[in-house]
């Protein structure tokens, strides 16, 4: 009897620790891509090294009337080129998706994009993340550039001071 109360017990233990830890580590992973549009915004470089890996990879992908377009860049030459931008970008998901497997994450959200507070596009962002002995980090990122057809995002307009 007391062996099978014990064995309830810890089940339940585990039933219940199970989602709050989980919630904890999709926080955690969306806070990590979250503070690496914090630091797109700010031209901040040591943010962004806190949020990226940096020998990672990001892919753009649009579609051209007569083509589709893929380019990449790596998280190295968008550190090195973070302090010269001379527009304040900023960058908005919404409703992620985020799938974890012990060590790795990935993130797929519905973007929008403003470039000095107008609207550049909309898309997809995917983000793979390794969890590192320093934290989550942004290994590659590859997203999808839409400048029309897009569905309003369902956090309306930049807020003002934004």
């Amino acid at each position: 009897m007391l062996r099978t109360r014990l064995a309830f017990i810890c089940s339940a233990l585990v039933f219940v620790a199970g989602p709050a830890a989980a919630q904890t580590t999709r926080d955690s992973v969306l806070a990590t891509v979250n503070d690496f549009f914090r630091a797109m915004t700010a031209r901040d470089t040591a943010a962004t090294r806190r949020a990226e890996l940096t020998d990672g990879i990001t892919y753009a992908v649009r579609q051209r009337p007569e083509s589709l377009v893929v380019t990449r860049g790596t998280n190295e030459r968008y550190l090195q080129q973070l302090p010269a931008m001379r527009d304040t970008y900023i960058e908005r998901i919404w409703e992620p998706t985020v799938l974890i497997h012990g060590p790795i994450a990935v993130v797929w959200a519905q973007y929008d994009l403003h470039r000095n507070r107008q609207f550049v596009h909309c898309g997809v962002d995917a983000f793979t993340l390794i969890r590192t002995s320093a934290g989550w980090r942004i290994a590659t990122t590859t997203y999808t550039a839409e400048p029309t057809g897009c569905t309003p995002s369902p956090l309306g307009p930049l807020p003002p001071g934004h």
